[in-house]
């Protein structure tokens, strides 16, 4: 299978009447679900567009599904645009992506139309959709593009990332060997269909013959009605989730598994949601838009690791010189296996990572044990270089955001005239430099403390909604040159 919907049909003709997708006022089964999809995939290619990408800005739903899953099934490559970007955002993804037609619907077609000279409503596509044939022949045996997506890093610049088949068709190998997952899943999907967490969980499961459940936008209590009331399964989400699911004060009493991202997790929130569900398991990942699944772990882990590599993936340690290094000894995480993305689109041609032998990085640093534990030190170009000591922000941001009153923390290097570099903390909550000094004895290393304390209201984001790091490091630049 090179095609990721091509077992969908085989679902229809042997279980029709199972459930594909659930909503709160709709619902699908997979015979009705495998029909959309064949006229969507008719429709697309009865459009006389030699560039077969397809733009859409729509909400969380069974369109937006229909749509990405439908031009998967064409052969066409999927762009989804965030309906919470700003005009200039949105005209520049446009603009970098430029696709053939941009679907949208009422609210912000007059938006969408200045920028696009292709522009249809989702009712007027719907009903074009509607007159096409309900048999699709897949060509299953091309990997073409199917998926492009925005990341930013931390420059706050957007860059659009490509991926084929392959790599999704591995990640569900990934699902069905780590995470034990098939096709009597019944997975909620709470969160938005742009993050690519929510859209691989919702549309891998539709390709392997689970059920989908989907929010329209999250709600806590709503995700908590859907696990008490239909047989879910499992559950795609994010440390934040968690946070506002703990807040509902439950217990449920019924087998769950979350599927999660590792990295950010802390130890305390696991331990309260295990108490709101006594039978639950957990799945963490550590991954990148880039490489896919890198590494996981179910309940099994070490302290502060991110787990063993998945299934079909290598991980290397190298140092300065790309050499291979020993257990323990801190380096740059490198990357192989079959999930990585294709590259980066850039002036209309797609750029690997990976070099000749498959390897590829997202400048990531950590090392692996003895055991095959990775452990994550923070972002290369994070790195503050302290006289001849190596500083990882994310180590001490970490430490930081225990403290109850902190909101959100960022820790830079600033160039200084003994050190080299020094480290600064931007602290974003209602504390004192004192208090939080104090906090960081207790769990870092006297050099790893900040020289600097800076507060203030209001963090830069960059479009994905991370810091901006390196904007952060300029508007602290100019204020302290400036005094």
């Amino acid at each position: 299978m090179t095609n990721i919907t091509a077992n969908i049909e085989k679902f229809a003709e042997d279980s029709p009447n199972k459930a594909a997708i659930i909503m709160k006022d709709e619902a699908l089964n997979y015979k009705e679900w495998n029909t959309l999809l064949c006229k969507t995939a008719n429709w697309l290619n009865s459009l006389s567009f030699g560039n077969k990408t397809a733009g859409f800005l729509l909400p969380n739903g069974v369109p937006f599904l229909q749509l990405f899953t439908g031009a998967a099934m064409a052969g066409w490559t999927a762009v989804p645009f965030d309906l919470k970007w700003k005009a200039e955002e949105l005209n520049e993804r446009i603009r970098i992506s430029s696709p053939s037609i941009v679907v949208t619907v009422k609210e912000y077609y007059d938006q969408v139309s200045s920028m696009h000279p292709f522009v249809l409503l989702w009712e007027d596509a719907l009903k074009e959709i509607g007159g096409q044939i309900p048999v699709f022949h897949i060509d299953s045996e091309r990997n073409k593009p199917f998926y492009m997506g925005f990341t930013s890093g931390t420059t706050g610049r957007a860059k659009a990332f490509i991926r084929s088949h392959k790599s999704w068709a591995a990640s569900f190998k990934v699902n069905e060997h780590d995470f034990k997952m098939n096709e009597t899943e019944h997975i909620l999907i709470p969160g938005a269909l742009l993050h690519s967490h929510f859209l691989y969980g919702a549309v891998s499961t539709l390709c392997t013959g689970g059920t989908v459940y989907l929010l329209d936008k999250f709600n806590a209590g709503q995700a908590l009605l859907y696990i008490e009331e239909q047989p879910i399964t499992s559950i795609y989400t994010v440390p934040t989730m968690v946070s506002a699911i703990l807040k509902e004060k439950r217990i449920i009493e019924k087998p769950l598994k979350i599927i999660s991202s590792g990295a950010k997790w802390d130890e305390t929130s696991k331990q309260e949601i295990r108490k709101m569900f006594p039978k639950l398991s957990m799945i963490e990942f550590y991954g990148a838009s880039e490489l896919s699944y890198i590494t996981f772990h179910r309940e099994e882990r070490k302290a502060d690791s991110v787990g063993r590599p998945c299934h079909g993936v290598e991980i290397e340690i190298r140092g300065t010189k790309g050499e291979k290094l020993f257990p323990n000894e801190i380096g740059k995480i490198y990357v192989r296996s079959g999930l990585i993305f294709d590259g980066y689109l850039l002036n209309d041609a797609i750029h690997t990572i990976q070099d000749q032998d498959g390897w590829a990085t997202v400048d990531d640093m950590g090392y692996v044990d003895e055991q095959g534990y990775l452990f994550i030190s923070g972002r290369e170009k994070n790195m503050i270089l302290y006289g001849a000591i190596n500083i990882f922000p994310e180590e001490i941001e970490k430490v930081i955001s225990l403290h109850p009153a902190i909101e959100e923390a960022a820790v830079i290097g600033m160039e200084d005239p003994y050190w080299g570099q020094i480290a600064v903390a931007i602290i974003k909550g209602k504390t004192n430099a004192l208090e939080l000094k104090r906090l960081c004895k207790k769990h870092l290393a006297s050099y790893k403390i900040p020289r600097k304390w800076i507060f203030t209201e209001e963090m830069p984001y960059t479009a994905g909604g991370k810091i901006a790091r390196s904007q952060l490091k300029e508007s602290i630049e100019r204020k302290v040159t400036s005094h």
